[in-house]
C-alpha cells in the first residue's frame, strides 16, 4: 500500500505590500490556495509556511514565487488568478505566469489589459505579427476581450482609422419572435455583449463619443456584405454561428492596413443541425496559409469562476465520450 509522503518548506517575501496583494483580503488567496491543494498553510509575518504532499507543496511554491513576481511588478492578483495558476503549473510548472503578465496592452496612462496566462500572451502575440487572426476555444477565456483591447490601442494610437465590431444575429436555441422596434433596435440584443466589451475597457462616455463620430462601429454581420474595410481592425465575434457563405464573405472584406480578429467558440454553435459552421470550416480550410494565425485556448484559460472549468471539462468528455471513433483507412492489398 503507497503511502503519500508528506513534506515542509516555509517561504520569504520582502516586499510587504506586494506580499500583501498575493494574500488577498483577510488571506483568502492563500485560503483558496490552501483548499485547492489540499494543504496546511501558515502564515507569520512575510514568511507562509506550506505542509502537505510533496507534489502540491511544489506547486504550491511555483504559484506563490510567481504571482508574487506579478505583485511587485505592480499587477493585481485575484482569486481568479490563485485558481488558473494551480490548474496551468500543476499540469505544467514550464509555465511562466509572470512573462504573461508582462505582456500587457496599454491603453491610456494607468490604463491596462494583462494576460492572464501564457495562452493569452501568445493571443496578443499573433494579433501583433498577422493581419487575420482565429481565436478558438471556450466561453471566457478573453478571446473577444482582448481583441477589442488591442484594437482600442491601435485606434488610441492611430494604427487604424476605426474600429468594425460585428457578430451573427442568431437566436440561441430560442425562438424570439418579430422583436419591436426600428432594425437597429431589433439587432441590438445581439451585439450588446459586444458593447459591455467596449464600455469595460472606455467608459461610457467616451466610447459613445468615438461610435458617435464613425470611429467605432458595432453592426450585425449581414450589413458587411459589399464592403472593403481598410484602416481599419474588424472583430468577428462568436463566429462559431455563421454558415460557410458568411464567413467567405467576411474574410473577404479586409483592405490594405487592416486587421481582422475572428472568435468563437466551436462546441456552442446555434446554426441548424444541417448547417456546419463556418468557423470551423475555415479553420479547416486555411490551415497553413501563410499570414493567418490560430489561437486555441482551453478550460485552463478560463476567466470566469472556477466552476466554469470544471462544466467545460464535464462537457469535452461527454463529447469526446460520443464522438465515433476514428476509423483506419484500409490497407492497399498486397501484390
Amino acid at each position: 500500500m503507497s503511502r503519500t509522503v508528506a513534506s515542509k518548506k516555509t517561504l520569504t517575501f520582502e516586499n510587504l505590500d506586494a506580499f500583501g496583494t498575493l494574500c488577498g483580503p483577510h488571506d483568502e488567496h492563500l485560503k483558496r490556495l490552501e483548499g485547492r491543494l489540499g494543504l496546511g498553510i501558515l502564515i507569520r509575518g512575510n514568511q507562509v509556511t506550506l505542509n502537505g504532499p510533496i507534489p502540491a507543496l511544489e506547486t504550491a511554491e511555483s504559484v506563490l514565487h510567481q504571482l508574487y513576481k506579478i505583485a511587485r511588478q505592480g499587477h493585481p492578483v485575484t482569486i481568479g488568478d490563485i485558481d488558473r495558476a494551480v490548474s496551468i503549473l500543476g499540469s505544467d510548472p514550464s509555465q511562466s505566469l509572470v512573462d504573461a503578465a508582462a505582456a500587457q496592452v496599454q491603453l491610456a496612462p494607468g490604463s491596462r489589459v494583462i494576460p492572464r496566462t501564457p495562452r493569452q500572451k501568445d493571443y496578443l502575440a499573433e494579433m501583433a505579427r498577422h493581419d487575420l487572426v482565429f481565436a478558438i476555444g471556450p466561453a471566457g477565456t478573453g478571446k473577444t476581450y482582448l481583441a477589442m483591447a488591442t484594437a482600442i490601442q491601435a485606434l488610441l494610437s492611430r494604427q487604424v482609422k476605426h474600429i468594425v465590431l460585428t457578430r451573427p444575429a442568431v437566436e440561441a436555441g430560442e425562438r424570439l419572435g418579430f422583436l419591436p422596434g426600428d432594425l437597429v433596435e431589433k439587432v441590438n440584443p445581439y451585439l450588446r455583449p459586444l458593447y459591455d466589451a467596449l464600455y469595460d475597457l472606455l467608459d461610457a462616455e467616451r466610447g459613445q463619443k468615438l461610435i458617435e463620430r464613425g470611429q467605432i462601429e458595432i453592426a450585425p454581420l449581414a450589413f458587411m456584405r459589399g464592403r472593403t474595410l481598410s484602416d481599419a481592425f474588424i472583430i468577428l465575434d462568436e463566429a462559431q454561428n455563421c454558415t460557410i457563405e458568411q464567413m467567405k464573405m467576411f474574410l473577404t472584406r479586409l483592405g490594405y492596413h487592416s486587421k481582422a480578429v475572428v472568435t468563437g467558440d466551436i462546441t456552442q454553435t446555434d446554426l441548424p443541425p444541417d448547417r456546419p459552421s463556418g468557423l470551423e470550416h475555415a479553420r479547416r480550410v486555411l490551415d497553413g496559409v501563410p499570414g493567418i494565425g490560430v489561437c486555441e485556448f482551453d478550460d485552463r484559460d478560463v476567466m470566469r469562476h472556477p466552476l466554469v472549468q470544471s462544466i467545460i471539462r464535464a462537457y469535452g468528455a461527454e463529447r469526446a465520450r460520443l464522438q465515433p471513433p476514428a476509423t483506419e483507412p484500409p490497407r492497399p492489398a498486397e501484390s
